[in-house]
Order: C-alpha cells, then sequence, then structure tokens
C-alpha cells in the first residue's frame, strides 16, 4: 500500500479524529473555485503584480459570489508566478505548479491544527512571494509520518512557538496574515500535506516545475483528504 493510500485509509476511519482547518460550515457556506491558470482572462499580469489590486479582485470575487471562503491550487499550473522572481529557477523552465490548496478569506481568519501532533518547525519567509510566517506541524499516524504545512500567517502567529510543542486537534494554530507580512499576497492560507521534509524545517516549496509534477506528487498528498470540501459545497 502506498503511502497516499494509507492516507487515505487513515483518515476514513479515523474521521473523528481529524478537524476542520477552518471555520466551515457545509451545511450554510460555500466555497467559490478560484483558477489561476492561464484560463483565467479576467485577472490581468498587471493587477496580479500589484499586491493591492490584485487583494482588492479576490474580495469582490467573494463578497459578490456571498462567499466566505475561496478554494483552489491543488496541483495547478499557475501563471500567476511570474509577479515574483522567487518563482524563476535561473534554467530553462520557471516554477508555475502549485503544490497545495489556497483558503482565501479575510485576514485573521482562524487557523486549526486538523490532527493532533507537534510543531516540527516554522519560521518567516519574508519576502515578496513568498509563504511569510509558516507553520510545519509533524503527525504521527498508526504509523505514517505526515507533515502539514501552513503558509501566509500573521506574525503573531508565530509568537510563544517551540520546537516539539504538542498541538491538539481542534487547536486553534494561526490566523491568516494581511499583505503586508504575508509574503505580500492577498490574504489565503497554504495548506500542503507532505511525507518527508526532506532535511528542511520552516519551509518546504510549495510551487514546483510543472514538467515535475509526477515527482512531486510522491511526496504531496491532496490536502482535501483532510479538507473534506465537497462539488456540493464549491461553485
Amino acid at each position: 500500500m502506498s503511502k497516499h493510500e494509507q492516507l487515505a485509509t487513515y483518515l476514513q476511519n479515523n474521521r473523528s479524529k481529524v478537524s476542520g482547518v477552518v471555520d466551515f460550515d457545509p451545511g450554510t457556506d460555500r466555497l467559490l473555485q478560484f483558477d489561476f491558470t492561464s484560463n483565467n482572462t479576467r485577472l490581468s499580469g498587471e493587477d496580479i503584480a500589484d499586491t493591492l489590486k490584485f487583494s482588492a479582485w479576490v474580495s469582490q470575487e467573494l463578497r459578490q459570489s456571498g462567499c466566505r471562503y475561496g478554494i483552489g491550487g491543488y496541483m495547478e499550473h499557475r501563471t500567476l508566478y511570474a509577479r515574483s522572481k522567487l518563482f524563476d529557477t535561473g534554467g530553462a523552465e520557471p516554477r508555475r505548479l502549485h503544490l497545495g490548496t489556497d483558503i482565501w478569506a479575510d485576514a485573521s481568519t482562524p487557523v486549526y491544527a486538523p490532527l493532533a501532533g507537534h510543531v516540527h518547525s516554522f519560521q518567516d519567509n519574508n519576502s515578496f512571494g513568498d509563504y511569510g510566517p509558516t507553520i510545519i506541524l509533524e503527525h504521527h499516524l498508526d504509523g505514517l509520518l505526515l507533515y502539514t504545512l501552513y503558509g501566509h500567517l500573521n506574525r503573531a502567529s508565530l509568537q510563544d512557538l517551540s520546537i516539539g510543542q504538542v498541538i491538539t486537534q481542534g487547536q486553534q494554530l494561526a490566523q491568516f496574515g494581511n499583505i503586508t507580512e504575508n509574503g505580500n499576497w492577498p490574504p489565503h492560507l497554504h495548506f500542503q500535506l507532505m511525507f518527508d521534509m526532506e532535511g528542511l524545517a520552516g519551509d518546504y516549496p510549495g510551487v514546483a516545475p510543472y514538467s515535475q509534477t509526477e515527482h512531486w506528487r510522491q511526496n504531496i498528498a491532496d490536502p482535501n483528504l483532510i479538507l473534506q470540501f465537497t462539488a456540493a459545497t464549491i461553485i
């Protein structure tokens, strides 16, 4: 059984041990599906490059749809990373493949730990287009090692944290950061699952070259295994 299958089986058999990452009520809330591939012709490159304009566009889309949250991005081939030199590789192919799921909402939106675990690492990845404040948790799930990454947080989320600190299921872990502290992005959470941190701490790639999709799928699981967002809740 692959690690992906092990994770899916564990989560299916232990739903009581899994909580939401944000305050989402499937009975009343809906998720707006964002598309940041080249198919999105309503958002110009100039708007994406300007964080204030980009943030205003996201906020307007959410408001007009009547949704508290937007969703999207897992293994999405995004054109928007041209906004930052961070995603250039110096080679022929820049990084454009998004490895996690983004949840878009207002700054200060609470973030919760979906699984019990402990703090693996944290740091402020403070450059334009990066994660900003980032927390990575480590979870032991009946012999399966899993890491969850939370990026684009506010700086207050890193206060009073310590490596190895025990985190309980459902505990409020952090809050969404604003554009001045979250890596210069519209407020959102980058949520990502990894089986192996590959020796890294406080950071792990969230964007990779598109040609390496299958390579990254080996270590990056679908966040919706935890999020459990269904088609019925997405517009």
